[in-house]
């Protein structure tokens, strides 16, 4: 399966941000799965490609030129995927993807969560994305989206089209029911 990350780009968090990050990409490259992601050699993203490379699975950097230009592409790409721009980014990861995953993030991985979202519910594809809710990172998220669905500014169930994994079990079962 081809599993979609989005995640942060920056070295200066939570180190149990690193743990449960590896621990999903160990998880994933010994089932056989590859990761689609940003491609950056920083955070998150460098975290779960070297951990899902290095257990054996397969990754797939969608990297954006400035990111190159720039010297911040990972060494632990196997398929690079180049683009122009962030739009261009998250076009080849939703389409490249199965099923995409959040890992805590910035203004990018809202960004991204919502793209992907909004496509769905418009009814451009069925893919779900689920929110890795590490040590409760998205609770204040999961509160919006609970107060924009009570005052009927969502139509439908917004868990119909995002869901909430609060363990890496969880979302190993949410993937593995995807499968």
């Amino acid at each position: 399966m081809k599993i979609g990350v989005f995640c942060s780009a920056n070295n200066s968090i939570d180190p149990d941000f690193f743990a449960a990050t590896e621990a999903f990409g160990k998880w994933m490259g010994e089932n056989k799965h590859t990761v689609v992601y940003g491609g950056c050699n920083i955070g998150l993203m460098e975290c779960i490609g070297k951990s899902t490379h290095e257990a054996g699975g397969r990754t797939i950097g969608v990297v954006p030129q400035i990111v190159e230009r720039g010297g911040k592409k990972s060494s632990y790409i196997d398929i690079e995927m180049l683009c122009d721009n962030l739009s261009d980014r998250k076009d080849l990861i939703n389409n490249q993807s199965d099923i995409l995953v959040a890992l805590p993030g910035g203004i990018g991985s809202l960004d991204e969560i919502f793209t992907v979202a909004a496509s769905h519910t418009i009814g451009y594809h069925a893919k779900l994305v689920v929110l890795y809710n590490m040590k409760g990172f998205w609770n204040s998220l999961i509160a919006l989206l609970d107060d924009m669905q009570a005052r009927g500014f969502i139509r439908g169930e917004w868990k119909d089209y995002i869901k909430v994994a609060n363990t890496l079990d969880e979302l190993t079962q949410m993937i593995t029911n995807e499968d």
